[in-house]
């Protein structure tokens, strides 16, 4: 399994492979560290999150969401040229490609893990089809809880 996550002392990006015998997570820049116990990974899936040991994770689909809002703004920037140009065949022609390829697309990229808390992502996991989906009430709690940490880091 891959895990990209943010160092929680300095931020810095970092990816690591882990496995079953991975015992340590250590920042590349920084000397934070966090153990990997056996109740954090169970037959290669994470149990919790292997950065924070938050249960709480959500399942989607492995694609960088920049390259999905590029696909949208294309399809709808050439759409509507079409029917600028009194193409309406052309135009719908157009949004049913790009809807093709969104559909393709879902259908074979791989699903990843990611914390509320954290954001760190679990790729290349065995994945069960039953875990959760995003779940906006959920990432509303643990967004509160940011601002409240926040709030209470610069009171004090």
């Amino acid at each position: 399994m891959q895990l990209i996550y943010q160092c929680p002392k300095c931020d810095a990006p970092n990816i690591e492979v882990v496995s079953s015998e991975t015992r340590q997570l250590a920042c590349s820049s920084q000397d934070w560290t966090r153990e990997i116990t056996s109740a954090d990974i169970e037959d290669d899936r994470p149990k919790r999150c292997l950065c924070c040991g938050n249960e709480d994770l959500w399942r989607q689909k492995d694609f960088p969401q920049g390259l999905g809002l590029l696909m949208v703004v294309t399809g709808g920037t050439l759409s509507t040229i079409a029917w600028a140009y009194v193409e309406p065949i052309w135009a719908l022609g157009i949004l049913l490609v790009f809807a093709a390829i969104d559909m393709i697309l879902y259908a074979v990229m791989n699903d990843v893990l990611v914390c509320y808390r954290c954001r760190a992502r679990h790729r290349k996991a065995n994945i069960h089809d039953d875990h959760p989906r995003f779940n906006l009430e959920l990432n509303e709690r643990y967004r509160q809880e940011e601002i409240r940490l926040a709030d209470h880091q610069k009171s004090s």
